[in-house]
């Protein structure tokens, strides 16, 4: 499995895998924890197969924080650790639940007992401050994404989009498929994180009926 790196304008670089499964995705979130500490980095943005250092000013030199970061990475534990697992209540009353269940051929109760059942793994955070895209939901609920997004989507609503869920942390335009809510908080600028899903935390959804 291969790393490889690019510029990225004059204060950034891309770490970029030439294939990624979660295990690879996982290895990768340890890496992006070891170069936190680099001289020269400010910032480690974790993406889908790939890295994303931020520089702390154009005057930093990439080759050797890109030669370090390689180093690393042959060094990397075969099986990396998860983060932390995170139990969210669910109301799965979303607006677009009955769809999600018409286009797989499943009823409304097997949508909810197959999205709740997985146990999912933050692969990355994007989109917006908090929003966590996971991985590990049941193939058999993929969906493609709204023909027309929503103006507004709710904060808290959990949605599916593609072999993807995942949950609005704020109010936002959006369109993937909702199918239900929850209450929990996922982003409060005055914690630290601020964001509660982290890369490589874990998050099983359980059904609430409140």
């Amino acid at each position: 499995m291969n790393l490889t790196w690019s510029a990225l304008g004059d204060r950034a670089l891309v770490l970029t895998l030439d294939q990624c499964d979660t295990q690879a995705q996982r290895q990768l979130h340890w890496l992006a924890k070891q170069l936190a500490a680099c001289q020269g980095v400010s910032e480690t943005v974790p993406g889908m197969g790939n890295l994303t250092l931020l520089l702390e000013s154009p005057a930093c030199p990439m080759a050797p924080v890109a030669k370090k970061a390689l180093a690393l990475w042959q060094e990397r534990p075969e099986a990396a650790n998860v983060g932390k697992l995170h139990r969210i209540p669910v109301r799965y009353k979303g607006p677009d639940l009955h769809q999600v269940a018409e286009y797989t051929g499943l009823t409304e109760d097997k949508v909810i007992a197959r999205h709740s059942q997985a146990v999912y793994e933050v692969a990355f955070v994007g989109f917006m401050p908090g929003f966590a895209y996971l991985t590990g939901m049941d193939k058999r609920l993929a969906m493609p994404r709204r023909a027309e997004p929503r103006l507004q989507v709710p904060a808290g609503a959990v949605a599916i989009a593609g072999q993807q869920t995942g949950i609005y942390p704020r109010q936002s335009p959006g369109g993937w498929q909702i199918i239900g809510y929850t209450d929990s908080p996922l982003f409060d600028i005055n914690q630290r994180p601020p964001a509660l899903l982290q890369p490589g935390d874990q998050i099983q959804f359980e059904v609430s009926r409140d």
